[in-house]
């Protein structure tokens, strides 16, 4: 894995600032129209940006996650690789989860076109 270039870095923070404070439209400006998301919560996939939309509206009535980027690689793919810490709590503020997390980024014209989440084991060293 290599460093990443700091303007696909700048987008991909601004889009995590942008999801960690709920701003959904701000968080869509990063992806591109046809957008291929994971719906974590229900193991599926949504496409586009009124599907992405309409999984985190339902989300964040559910869960309040926050989601803090760490390392950012790129792999010989050329995917980019963020490792994060993820805490999910539920609406009254107890935690469900707190964990590492690898998100796998495919970037297209400049803006993300693909996400995938691993599970991570380790904080990034």
């Amino acid at each position: 894995m290599v460093p990443i270039m700091s303007d696909v870095e700048a987008l991909l923070r601004r889009g995590y600032r942008a999801f960690n404070a709920r701003d959904i439209d701000a968080a869509l400006e990063i992806m591109h129209p046809d957008v291929d998301w994971p719906n974590a919560m229900e193991g599926t996939r949504v496409h586009g940006h009124a599907e992405v939309r309409a999984y985190w509206t339902r989300q964040f009535d559910l869960i309040d996650s926050c989601v803090e980027p760490h390392r950012f690689t790129i792999d010989v793919n050329e995917r980019v690789l963020v490792d994060a810490h993820q805490v999910v709590r539920d609406m009254v503020g107890s935690v469900v989860a707190d964990r590492w997390v690898r998100h796998v980024y495919t970037i297209r014209d400049g803006l993300v076109a693909r996400m995938d989440v691993k599970d991570s084991e380790e904080p990034p060293g």
